[in-house]
């Protein structure tokens, strides 16, 4: 999403309420995507004032309580993103879509705040710890050996047994292979 300054928003915004263009043709004449933004900034700066199109220099924490009061005067009122934003005194009805997304798929756990960055250096485990659990017990270990031993041993026969008689094993091979065309000609 792209970010437009005070000043740009407040000159869109400005034009709007002058009257002589509306949403649409002011995002033609912008060259923005959508006229949607267009009206956001008007109904925000309506309620809000000039306070509203300014970008929150730090993020600003929402309550639980908070978060399900707006999903639930959404749901009661059928108020849309934008009317909620307004009423509320929030600049980003974007914010209260990806709240109503995470309450319909993890209801009210969903709204919890989720913890930002990287875990802690700490809480990772140890290098060798991390080798204990690849390995497996020891009985897993010998079978995945065992299994590799039987596959490399069948490959050595099949070595032999065409170092032995090249020709051989080619015309064994050009029967599978020319029986099992047939077969597929024949489906």
């Amino acid at each position: 999403m792209a970010k437009y300054n005070e000043e740009f928003k407040m000159k869109l915004v400005t034009e709007y309420l002058e009257g002589n263009m509306g949403y649409g043709s002011l995002a033609k004449k912008y060259n923005m995507g959508s006229q949607t933004t267009i009206r956001e900034w008007v109904n925000v700066y309506k309620s809000q004032g000039i306070n509203g199109l300014k970008r929150s220099m730090t993020k600003k924490e929402y309550s639980v309580q908070f978060k399900l009061g707006t999903i639930q005067f959404i749901l009661n009122t059928g108020a849309s993103y934008l009317e909620a934003a307004v009423h509320f005194n929030m600049n980003t009805p974007s914010l209260i879509v990806r709240w109503m997304k995470e309450f319909h798929e993890q209801g009210v756990e969903g709204l919890n705040s989720k913890l930002k960055g990287r875990p802690s250096m700490s809480k990772k485990p140890s290098k060798q710890k991390q080798k204990e659990d690849k390995k497996g017990t020891r009985e897993e270990e010998l079978e995945r050996e065992n299994e590799l031993l039987r596959l490399e041993n069948a490959y050595l026969k099949k070595l032999r047994a065409f170092r032995e008689n090249p020709n051989a094993f080619h015309e064994k091979h050009k029967q599978k292979w020319h029986l099992h065309s047939k077969k597929k000609d024949s489906d």
